[in-house]
């Protein structure tokens, strides 16, 4: 058990691919859906001697929007540098970064203070599939790569892991990347330390940590190691390690490099960038084509149509979902009741109908897209004009998903529109009233709960058709 004297402090390095046509430096296609290896290489990116790079204005402009999404401070003057060391999978024996002087500065996310976001260039990715040897596939060597990093003040490992989110959410409302982490298009980097009270502690830094599950366990099992080293009167030892999935534990990997090990110094084939000197790189320009982030979103869905935050956050993920949403609310004026009904059907009516499809034996994979924004915007309004009931609308959904038909053809089909005119109900009353006297005598005599249950009678008798508000005007005119 971790003793409550030790406090853990956890900064982040995050590395996302950014999305761009080509490659940082060269015009080698950036596709990290190849799966043939070396194919998408040429001699810049190779580091064939004599070559020159040529730097890519996209990939630039990716971090300086997400400096602007930050809320940073974007940089007037910046330049590359050459961050040296040898690895098999730097072509170059060393790696275009940025050092002293990043695209961005400061800035801040979900209370989270960023130190720096700045460019470089991807490495290649090696393999290890038998024998005693690896396998280097060039193509992902020179792919643009944006690395932020924060200030050492996140507290815990679900702090860590929520920061990560909000960070990739962001980073694809902009379109600068996918940032799959199954696919390695974002990797977090954790350096955690533990101290006792306000002491600084020993940092470790634990490497290339490929799921949001992977980045909270490692952190956590780290924060233990280090906190039951310390109550044994040990030390913890400043180094790199990795993280077994299989053990679920972190591994020591080498002792941790400084920046003076790297022998950093500009980059003298790459032009020096004054930033307020190119037009599409001035901050008031890049704000101009901001979109909405999600921050934004889930504010103005709970202050527009006072939306479940359960819900929102569906929204805010799926951009599906959040299309179908959106183009149902066109469809009807967009009023805030409408939407909230529209809301439950595709976060929570939909979801449960195809994963009862899915669970039965032979059922049908079914998408979201069978769902016609028009028919939800519809069968919402019916619902809130009492012409379907909320069993109904489970009905009505689950027969759209097949037919695709509009709901007022299958409410008709179905038998689910709801009967309200007293004359269509009063017959069935009167016999309800007749085979349960006693619950209506019970009535008459004061005990009003037992309504429900005569208006459940009412229901069951018109197999969900009745509407419950006529049905209960007509049990109480007649049980007066």
């Amino acid at each position: 058990m971790m003793s409550m004297a030790y406090t853990p402090t956890i900064g982040l390095e995050v590395h996302a691919e950014l999305k761009t046509e080509t490659k940082l430096f060269c015009i080698s296609k950036n596709d990290p859906d190849e799966k043939r290896p070396n194919v998408n290489i040429c001699p810049i990116c190779m580091g064939h001697p004599g070559t020159l790079p040529v730097l890519n204005k996209k990939a630039v402009r990716h971090v300086l929007m997400v400096g602007c999404a930050l809320d940073g401070v974007l940089a007037d003057f910046t330049e590359f540098d050459r961050k040296n060391y040898f690895y098999p999978d730097i072509p170059k024996g060393y790696q275009i970064s940025q050092y002293q002087h990043p695209l961005v500065s400061g800035g801040s996310l979900q209370g989270v203070a960023i130190t720096r976001v700045h460019l470089e260039e991807d490495t290649a990715r090696s393999t290890h599939e038998s024998g005693a040897y690896s396998l280097i596939d060039f193509n992902r060597a020179g792919i643009p790569l944006m690395e932020l990093v924060t200030e050492p003040v996140i507290r815990s490992a679900k702090e860590a892991v929520d920061f990560a989110r909000e960070l990739q959410l962001i980073l694809r409302y902009l379109g600068a990347s996918d940032a799959n982490m199954e696919k390695g298009e974002m990797r977090v980097e954790a350096n955690i330390s533990v101290s006792e009270d306000d002491t600084k502690g020993t940092k470790v830094e634990v490497k290339n940590l490929n799921s949001f599950r992977t980045v909270e366990r490692a952190i956590a099992f780290e924060i233990e190691r280090q906190t039951k080293l310390l109550l044994r009167g040990e030390s913890v030892v400043q180094e790199t390690r990795g993280w077994d999935e299989r053990k679920q534990q972190t591994y020591s990997q080498r002792l941790k490099e400084g920046s003076k090990d790297y022998r950093y110094f500009p980059e003298p084939d790459i032009p020096k960038l004054t930033i307020s000197e190119i037009q599409d790189f001035k901050k008031e320009v890049l704000l101009d084509t901001m979109p909405e982030l999600p921050a934004e979103k889930r504010s103005r869905y709970k202050e527009m149509y006072g939306l479940r935050d359960e819900g929102i956050e569906v929204f805010v993920r799926s951009a599906q979902k959040d299309a179908l949403f959106c183009a149902a609310l066109l469809e009807w004026n967009g009023e805030k009741d409408l939407a909230q009904e529209i809301a439950n059907y595709i976060t929570v009516e939909i979801p449960a109908i195809e994963k009862k499809v899915h669970e039965n034996e032979g059922g049908t994979s079914f998408e979201m897209e069978r769902y016609k924004p028009l028919n939800l915007a519809k069968l919402a309004s019916m619902k809130l004009s009492l012409e379907i009931s909320s069993r109904g609308v489970k009905d009505i959904l689950a027969e759209m998903l097949v037919s695709g038909d509009s709901p007022e053809i299958v409410a008709s089909r179905k038998g689910l529109l709801q009967k309200s005119s007293e004359g269509e109900l009063d017959e069935i009353v009167e016999k309800i009233i007749e085979e349960h006297g006693f619950v209506a005598d019970e009535y008459r005599n004061g005990k009003d709960s037992v309504l429900k249950f005569l208006i459940g009678q009412g229901m069951k008798a018109t197999k969900g058709s009745g509407n419950p508000e006529t049905l209960r005007a007509l049990f109480e005119k007649k049980l007066r």
